[in-house]
């Protein structure tokens, strides 16, 4: 599984970057070739390359992706290393780790039969490629289970997601000389500020409704990056506020989306576009309850540590599965931390049991009959 994993982490797969993507995609899927006995269907969508295989009529969606959030080049300063039980680098983490223990697990089942394999290649930039390909499998399968990290070093499984928007608010003012006539601007650089103090305080309103999830707690609306003006000497006629929007439930996302677009300015002349909005759905608590539950029994059953379940606020792929009414399970994948920092890594030892885990996992609702399958077609 080591060797495995290194021969991953040294192929750099940087989301941005499509021709990385593709080497990616030929490495990992000749891993999964390799382990499981069939070549992926390779579909690439506006560049980004995506793999799939489909055993028979799918039960279950196993969910990960090859992307990583590292410029190629990184290695050089972040190389492959194992060392005191810890294997580090370039998205070691998050998520090739998952990804080997993913195909192992697959492989030390008599079959694959039951299982579509959905490996998308822009997940860390919200899988607008991939999305659609994704909500399609998960229609058709009983359970998802998705290879993202665990929430902790302790390996919690993720129980709930909140649900994530993106905003950008665009202030148009009028540039003029910033010494000779500064009364002739709209200054596009205050009207920002007064937006910030007004977007921060969105919260509020937001969390009055649909904050009934305990688990996920509030409503957050937060102004992040910011810029404005052109030169030092004129007034700023531009400014642009990125606001990152996290949300427990759907009420709350669509009354968060009413209030950003409702946004107002209060400098005379000043105009807004308010552009984004909504990318993944919240998954709630209830979308994971039944297969945590199953998920604690076998962790007993193998003699493995009690298992705990958390709320994050992050997003993943497995946001868009529980919202088309498919369990979902996050969180299998590797133990670690550091994700997407420069502390990235895995602890090695836990590898093998969280393989061991995902397996039974996918033998036991493999075996149970769904009421309808993955729509595409077997690969083996």
């Amino acid at each position: 599984m080591l060797a495995d994993l290194e021969e991953l982490v040294v192929c750099e797969s940087f989301s941005a970057d499509h021709a990385a993507l593709a080497r990616s995609a030929e490495v990992v899927g000749a891993l999964g070739a390799r382990l499981l006995g069939a070549v992926p269907e390779t579909i690439v969508i506006d560049g980004v390359t995506h793999l799939r295989w489909t055993f028979g009529t799918p039960r279950v969606l196993l969910l990960g992706h090859h992307d990583t959030v590292w410029p190629v080049g990184s290695l050089e300063s972040h190389p492959w290393s194992v060392a005191d039980g810890t294997a580090r680098g370039p998205g070691v983490l998050d998520m090739k780790a998952g990804l080997v223990q993913m195909f192992h697990a697959l492989a030390s089942l008599p079959s694959p039969e039951g299982v579509c394999v959905l490996v998308n290649g822009d997940e860390e930039i919200g899988s607008p490629t991939s999305r659609e390909l994704i909500e399609e499998a998960a229609r058709g399968c009983a359970a998802t289970f998705v290879l993202e990290a665990s929430a902790n070093e302790a390996g919690a499984l993720k129980t709930a997601r909140k649900g994530t928007s993106r905003y950008e608010v665009v202030v148009h003012g009028k540039a003029a000389h910033a010494g000779l006539e500064p009364h002739r601007g709209i200054n596009a650089a205050v009207e920002a500020a007064h937006q910030v103090l007004a977007i921060a305080g969105l919260g509020a309103s937001a969390g009055a409704v649909g904050t009934t999830c305990p688990v996920l707690g509030a409503t957050t609306i937060t102004p992040t990056l910011m810029s404005a003006g052109s030169t030092l000497n004129t007034v700023p006629a531009l400014a642009r506020i990125s606001v990152d929007v996290r949300v427990p439930t759907l009420a709350a996302q669509d009354r968060t989306d009413e209030l950003m677009r409702a946004l107002t300015a209060r400098t005379p002349g000043a105009r807004l576009t308010v552009r984004g909005g909504k990318k993944r759905p919240p998954m709630e608590p209830e979308s994971s309850a039944e297969l945590f539950a199953l998920a604690s029994r076998i962790a007993s059953e193998l003699g493995q540590e009690p298992l705990r379940g958390v709320a994050v606020g992050g997003a993943s792929d497995g946001n868009f599965t529980a919202a088309a009414g498919c369990p979902t399970l996050d969180g299998l994948g590797a133990v670690g931390g550091g994700a997407h920092a420069d502390t990235e890594h895995v602890q090695v030892a836990r590898m093998i049991p969280r393989t061991r885990l995902l397996a039974q996992l996918v033998a036991r609702r493999t075996s149970t009959s769904p009421s309808a399958g993955c729509p595409t077609t077997p690969t083996s």
